[in-house]
């Protein structure tokens, strides 16, 4: 959909008074042509209406910026500022405008009535409020005879509510603020603003002149007459061209036609003939790539979206154009599997002009392909390979080479626990062991009962002075299997350490045992229980109540994860 098709609809829901729905079209308009002064001009209208005031400023600011000969962008900017209660700034906006737009009457009216509602003496006391509300100028005793000098406003002076809210802000205009919920207030406020100041419709037009007096009947107005093209002023040959051009577009809509209705191979012979009456055009080229896409052949279309970029690049086409041709190459080589390809062509499309939607189907992509990259890359028989020589240099104590090859062999195979345990064992060596703990523990998530995997978890954490969780770990590959000596011997090695070697420690080595023992979390959790603080306590105060306690196998394991862990010191 084209920048003017999504102003058209956004006009459209703005005259229903579908603020929302006008903004999104609009916001969809700057989005393909962030140019076109008219979109944000528009914007600000709906966006004022909606309540959002200081984006409403934004679009005129920009509107202005964008045109600064343009009268509609400095009313916009004025009403927002008006609607800010920044008066002053509104007057400075109003004549802004009229200094670029000398005698423009919607400025002009503008700048009247804020300049009125600056001006306008404070209210008898005892009146709501205690000043008077800046609008009430405009509801003075002509506001009846302008109303009816609408043919549509006219109506609505036969309904009786409506003259009810009338009367009532012509006496009180602070009650105002409660009626902008009714349309018709609305349009009765922007006429007696001056017309199309801020509240009304989109237009594309400078000025906004005043309603014209209604005809006593309306008479069914005649059909147009068709607008001849003056093509005096050309030669033999560019009127040919000319005449080329238009039956061009013809047949590229007739080709649209058959497009929407699945008839393909009528659509692409119309694309066809509209592409032999003009060469220069891209969109009959990508109109015709689009055919074969939906036709599901991708490499004819990938073809026919290169011939149109060159066509595009030699005659200066839109970046619109090229980036939307160069989105459908993308589609067409994701189709095919080539993610490649396919990021690169959405990256062009980027460059030529950057939008949201080919942004997160790039983002997608490039996500996938990296899965699909590790996937392709796993070979378990070259991950056995890289085992193996990882397994030779650890042999010959070259810790890091073997590091760099078991890495390797989890790249081929990642769902290989002895693998994993492997490259643990050889990261322990040059002493990185939070990666061999990370490893050590995917070993055991791929298998929860490789107890050889579990004797290496003791040993990292023995490594890492974590007794307490050493001893779980040679606890739980005990009870998988009660033979094996790595566990059996690693359980009776923590227990020694716990037992004496606190004894051989400084009081500086037991505090620093104990602060790092209480930076883990499970023991942080323990502490905070409220039966093992009450059984501390009971060690000094009550032990009799604290052996008894012991008694608790719960509550014994978690006193004894704390002596583990060093926190807890006996002796």
């Amino acid at each position: 959909m084209s920048a003017d098709e999504e102003k058209a609809l956004g006009n459209a829901a703005l005259q229903k008074k579908d603020f929302p729905t006008a903004i999104k079209h609009y916001t969809n308009a700057i989005d393909l042509d962030g140019s076109n002064h008219v979109y944000y001009s528009n914007r600000s209208a709906a966006l004022l209406s909606n309540g959002d005031v200081q984006r409403a400023l934004e679009d005129g600011e920009a509107c202005v910026g964008l045109k600064p000969d343009w009268p509609k962008g400095y009313a916009r900017k004025g009403a927002a500022l008006w609607k800010l209660k920044r008066m002053n700034d509104a007057v400075k906006a109003y004549e802004s405008g009229l200094e670029a737009c000398p005698g423009d009457k919607a400025l002009s009216d503008g700048l009247k009535a804020v300049k009125d509602a600056i001006s306008a003496p404070p209210r008898p006391a005892g009146m709501m409020g205690g000043a008077q509300n800046p609008m009430a100028s405009l509801f003075g005793s002509g506001l009846i005879d302008k109303i009816a000098s609408d043919p549509k406003m006219k109506e609505y002076l036969t309904d009786q509510a409506f003259m009810d809210k009338i009367k009532t802000l012509q006496t009180n205009p602070n009650a105002l603020q409660g009626m902008l919920g009714d349309p018709r207030i609305m349009e009765v406020l922007s006429m007696a603003l001056g017309g199309n100041v801020g509240f009304g419709g989109p237009g594309d037009d400078s000025t906004s002149p005043p309603p014209a007096a209604a005809p006593k009947k309306k008479e069914p107005e005649p059909e147009p007459e068709p607008v001849e093209e003056d093509t005096s002023w050309m030669n033999e040959e560019e009127l040919e061209k000319h005449n080329k051009k238009k039956d061009s577009v013809k047949r590229k809509n007739e080709g649209n036609d058959h497009y929407k209705k699945k008839e393909f191979q009528q659509a692409i012979a119309k694309y066809d003939e509209a592409i032999s009456l003009d060469e220069t055009n891209m969109t009959f080229l990508n109109n015709k790539a689009a055919v074969y896409f939906s036709m599901k052949e991708y490499e004819t279309c990938i073809q026919i979206c290169k011939d149109a970029l060159e066509v595009g690049k030699a005659n200066f086409a839109p970046f619109v154009d090229r980036a939307k041709c160069l989105t459908r190459m993308g589609k067409s080589y994701q189709k095919k599997g080539d993610l490649a390809e396919a990021i690169e062509a959405y990256k062009n499309a980027q460059l030529e002009h950057h939008t949201k939607d080919t942004e997160r189907m790039l983002k997608n992509l490039e996500l996938e392909k990296k899965k699909a990259d590790k996937l392709a890359y796993q070979d378990p028989v070259k991950a056995d390979e890289a085992k193996q020589r990882g397994n030779d240099l650890f042999r010959q104590q070259k810790w890091g080479e073997a590091v760099i090859e078991y890495e390797e062999a989890v790249k081929r195979n990642p769902k290989d626990a002895p693998i994993r345990n492997n490259l643990a064992a050889a990261l322990c060596k040059i002493m990185d062991f939070n990666a061999a703990k990370a490893h050590i523990d995917e070993a055991l998530a791929l298998d929860p009962k490789y107890v050889k995997a579990y004797a290496r978890k003791g040993d990292i954490h023995m490594l890492m002075k974590e007794n307490h969780k050493a001893l779980d770990a040679y606890k739980a590959g005990f009870e998988l299997d009660n033979t094996n000596s790595a566990c059996k011997e690693g359980i009776m090695k923590v227990q020694n350490m716990i037992n004496q070697g606190s004894q051989n420690m400084t009081e500086e080595e037991k505090r620093e045992r104990a602060e790092h023992g209480m930076a883990d979390p499970e023991v942080q959790a323990i502490l905070q229980d409220p039966v093992i603080r009450q059984v501390l306590q009971d060690f000094q105060q009550n032990p009799k109540a604290a052996q008894k306690a012991m008694q608790d196998q719960m509550v014994n394991g978690k006193i004894q994860k704390l002596i583990a862990a060093g926190v807890l010191q006996v002796g």
